[in-house]
């Protein structure tokens, strides 16, 4: 019985262990949610002062955002003209006409309708028009300037402007008579009750059936009236220089009105005073050349006895 019995000094010592067990796990529970948090697991609870450069990040990236904006080309049947799709509208609401040319830097100071942006771009070296549409952009160049020259200085030109909220075209108070840009202030295809009815059949024709093939070229096409069974129209933008308008007006927009309309005779294509001018010119150029040359030049080939040939 003796050998059982603890010493009193044993005994004493168990109520103070006891404790010291008990509270061991408390208090590392408690030094972890003290220990500071890692910023990937932080509580949301926990209100952490924001660094003050965290503001001024934001702006880069908000301008680069916009600085990066998606331009789509699309190749046109014109090997000198692309065709811009910068996803937003072009021409401003206000603009009645579908479209508007301009053929040269004066057209784009000039009224009704003058554009920075296509003076600029016919600033680029080689660039000889600009066409907008309504969503669209056609630029054309010479022959003799690649698209690797020309194609980045479009691409930048139309970007600074689209992202930079600045007018593409404005508006000014134009003189009677004084036209500046290549289009009419009024849809030449649009109904007009005063029409006749062969008139109006055409129209609808060709607001239907060919401008939205021309369109998706580029282009635009314009009516110039109906006479003695010719109808006269005017092909704009891409298909101004292209070497298959002709076969587009003939083989195609011909041949479906005269199979619509039984008054329908023919189709002609009208120039524009300059552009009559500037054919004129160039054909007493060909004839002058030819003079020089002889009457056995050969035109459009390349060599010795040819008009292409400079000696």
């Amino acid at each position: 019985m003796a050998s059982s019995v603890l010493p009193r000094a044993v005994v004493r010592s168990f109520p103070r262990a006891t404790p010291s067990l008990r509270c061991s796990s408390p208090r590392i529970a408690t030094r972890c949610l003290h220990q500071p948090a890692s910023p990937i697991t932080a509580s949301r609870l926990q209100h952490r002062p924001t660094p003050s450069w965290s503001q001024k990040v934001a702006q880069p990236s908000t301008t680069i955002a916009r600085r990066t904006m998606f331009i789509q080309t699309e190749p046109t049947p014109n090997a000198d003209a692309l065709k811009f799709n910068p996803n937003q509208r072009v021409l401003p609401e206000t603009i009645s006409s579908p479209f508007l040319e301009y053929l040269s830097p004066r057209s784009t100071l000039a009224p009704p309708h003058p554009s920075p942006l296509a003076a600029q771009l016919l600033n680029i070296d080689g660039v000889t028009s600009v066409f907008f549409g309504a969503d669209y952009i056609t630029v054309t160049k010479d022959s003799s300037t690649p698209w690797s020259h020309v194609k980045p200085e479009v691409f930048a030109l139309i970007t600074e402007y689209m992202t930079s909220g600045q007018p593409l075209v404005n508006t000014v108070a134009a003189k009677a008579g004084e036209q500046g840009q290549g289009g009419q202030e009024a849809d030449s295809l649009a109904y007009d009750e005063n029409d006749e009815e062969v008139v109006g059949m055409i129209k609808e024709l060709l607001d239907t059936r060919v401008r939205p093939a021309i369109q998706a070229d580029g282009g635009d096409i314009e009516y110039r009236g109906f006479h003695d069974g010719q109808v006269l129209l005017k092909l704009r933008g891409a298909c101004r220089t292209c070497d298959s308008s002709t076969v587009t007006l003939k083989n195609g927009i011909e041949s479906m009105l005269m199979h619509y309309i039984e008054e329908v005779k023919g189709v002609q294509h009208v120039l524009d005073q300059e552009e009559d001018v500037a054919i004129q010119e160039f054909a007493k150029f060909e004839e002058k050349l030819r003079q020089q040359k002889g009457p056995e030049a050969v035109k459009g080939t390349v060599g010795k006895d040819s008009l292409d040939f400079v000696g």
